[in-house]
């Protein structure tokens, strides 16, 4: 019988590399299925870590198999590399027993004529695992750290690529704007584990109180270095005590987190949280302005509208409403907000260690339609916001297409706003020189995430 945690990792696997749904997704549909904590754990960590390390494991099936993985039977490649993770990264997991229910599942999937093939390479792999002929690191120059001007060079394209499991495109940008050794450092970080982060709810609790109730159910942590208000988990699941269902904290990314204290909102403003869904950053700006003052929250799609009204009933943010709108649209509101926040839908190219289907989803290609749709979103919010007031454009990518030229587009085009700085001490660190917020994980070991402060100036009269 075939383990149900491989079962149900192949089953994410099958969703994701067929397009029928992202990562979160499937493993909220299989854990449900799981009795066992401990299958729905290893079920995540396989299919997770599959994905993280995909290109490396499609170049040694193609060089085991002589043949490019597009011509394999995308049931079987998915076999192949699941098994191949679990062989590589899983000591717990015994070789027999993975190689075992790989053949098992090939015959479950109707490939019943490829089960000598998967029995055959998945052995060899297991044989040769320390010696498998990936592209090594390529020796660095003492002057440069390795940045290129103009074509970079093939061996530092590979290793990425290849060995450190990178789609080619992205790794080109990285190595041009950034150089070898950042890119190397954000690649590693990319396929490194994420710990679980939370943030405290202050309209119920603070984050030592909520360290101490934790540590009673036998879940450490430790203050996250930034976020004032966040924890790290470092050992047991939050999610699986009593704490979880009473609003005393919310599943939030550090990086996240900052986004939302860089709004410093204050106690009685009018507040716009557009694309808010699941509602962290809604109600962590309630928590700020003590629940004081008007928060609107507006999400387009149904299922998240009803995750958004979820989540700020459990924190118990009574100053936030929920408004089901479409931000790329005319919205139905006056000019009657002192904020804006736009945490803008884009390519999530900043969360490939939390997402990593997303590095093989994403192309280039997909980038200008974002930023064409953020900006769209970008002019739409701007039309309700008061004069003399702020409005925050943020999203969790790298990308400068969805970030700096996005803003520079805006303010192009819209002469009576203008950049400000986002004037933090705490956060100086995180300042850009045109003083933007950003995140990069070779530098901060944080998600990347990017921000930026717009003033709208008052009436001209």
């Amino acid at each position: 019988m075939i383990a149900p945690a491989r079962l149900a990792a192949y089953e994410v696997l099958r969703a994701v590399n067929s397009g029928r749904s992202d990562l979160p997704a499937a493993l909220a549909r299989v854990r449900g299925r799981l009795d066992d904590e401990r299958d729905r754990a290893l079920a995540g960590e396989i299919a997770t870590g599959t994905l993280r390390w995909q290109g490396a494991f499609d170049a040694v099936i193609a060089e085991f198999t002589q043949r490019p993985v597009d011509k394999l039977d995308s049931e079987i490649l998915d076999i192949l590399r699941l098994t191949t993770f679990q062989l590589l990264h899983l000591d717990r997991v015994p070789a027999s027993a993975a190689v075992n229910d790989a053949v098992d599942l090939a015959r479950k999937a109707g490939k019943k004529s490829a089960s000598g093939l998967v029995n055959a390479i998945l052995r060899r792999i297991s044989r040769e695992r320390h010696n498998l002929r990936l592209p090594p690191r390529p020796a660095v120059p003492e002057k440069g750290a390795g940045t290129f001007r103009g074509k970079v060079p093939a061996p530092f394209l590979d290793y990425v690529t290849t060995t450190l499991s990178h789609p080619r495109w992205l790794v080109e940008r990285w190595l041009e704007r950034y150089g070898f050794e950042a890119t190397e450092a954000w690649a590693q970080f990319d396929n490194s584990p994420a710990a679980l982060t939370l943030r405290a709810n202050t309209l119920r609790t603070s984050r030592e109180a909520l360290a101490g109730a934790l540590t009673s159910h036998g879940v450490e942590t430790s203050p996250t270095r930034f976020a004032p208000h966040g924890l790290t988990v470092t050992n047991g699941n939050p999610l699986l005590t009593p704490l979880a269902g009473n609003g005393l904290f919310v599943v939030q990314d550090e990086a996240s987190q900052l986004v939302a204290e860089l709004m410093a909102v204050k106690a009685g403003e009018h507040v716009l949280d557009a694309c808010a869904s699941p509602g962290g950053k809604t109600t962590a700006m309630a928590a700020a302005m003590g629940d004081v003052g008007f928060i609107v929250a507006t999400d387009l799609r149904g299922k998240r509208v009803d995750l958004l009204r979820r989540s700020i009933a459990a924190a118990g943010a009574i100053c936030a409403r929920v408004v089901q709108a479409n931000v790329a649209a005319a919205l139905p509101f006056r000019t009657t907000f002192d904020c804006v926040l736009l945490d803008a839908p884009c390519s999530g190219l900043g969360t490939l260690r939390r997402d990593p289907d997303i590095r093989w989803r994403r192309t280039e290609e997909s980038l200008p339609a974002l930023a064409a749709t953020q900006l769209e979103m970008l002019t739409r919010v701007a039309e309700v916001l008061k004069p003399g007031g702020r409005l925050l454009y943020s999203t969790c990518s790298g990308e400068p297409d969805e970030n700096e030229e996005v803003i520079d587009r805006f303010l192009a085009g819209h002469p009576r706003f203008s950049r400000t700085d986002l004037t933090r001490p705490d956060l100086a660190r995180f300042l850009t020189r045109d003083g933007d917020f950003r995140t990069f994980p070779f530098r901060d070991q944080l998600e990347a995430f990017f921000a930026s402060m717009l003033v709208k100036t008052k009436d001209l009269r």
